[in-house]
């Protein structure tokens, strides 16, 4: 059985990995609107990956006999400097998520729920591979952005980008 404490928390992540699901759909249609679709392209993956880390916690919750409530999802932004800003803002974001993973594990640590710490140690090696992506992403836009040529092969590299929901599983 779950404490209230940690369903607490583990119901705001699922609301937290839901607003950035939002939040980079928002990324994508940006990016879409000025027809850079392989960029858009990626960020699309990325909400939905957020999604299927969403369900996941919600899985786990019902599974541990938690009660789930779903939390109100705030607006994403919509409007972005550019995209330098864009990928800046993701990788911050990316960073927001880990702390706030890392402060559900610490809880869970203190109260001695093993099962939950167990469940989240998946979280946070998919944290280090977000932030080392969203970290390699804005150094490789702030190289290309201002080279039309390389802009476009950077837009062609996103749009390999598929979901794949057995890698988020």
């Amino acid at each position: 059985m779950i404490s209230e404490k940690i369903a607490k928390l583990l119901n705001e992540q699922i609301a937290h990995e839901q607003y950035a699901a939002q939040y980079y759909l928002s990324m994508s249609a940006w990016f879409s609107g000025k027809d850079l679709d392989g960029i858009a392209n990626y960020f699309r993956v990325q909400s939905k990956e957020e999604m299927m880390h969403a369900d996941k916690m919600f899985d786990y919750l019902n599974d541990v006999g938690g009660e789930i409530i779903i939390g109100e999802i705030p607006k994403p932004p919509h409007e972005f400097l550019g995209a330098i800003d864009i990928f800046e803002k993701a990788l911050e974001h990316e960073r927001k998520v880990t702390k706030s993973i890392f402060n559900i594990v610490k809880n869970a640590n203190d109260e001695g729920d093993f099962a939950t710490t167990s469940f989240l140690q998946w979280f946070i090696n998919e944290q280090v591979e977000e932030e080392a992506n969203a970290s390699q992403l804005v150094t490789k836009i702030k190289m290309v952005s201002d080279n039309p040529s390389a802009l476009y092969l950077f837009d062609q590299e996103l749009a390999q980008r598929v979901f794949n929901p057995d890698a988020t599983a």
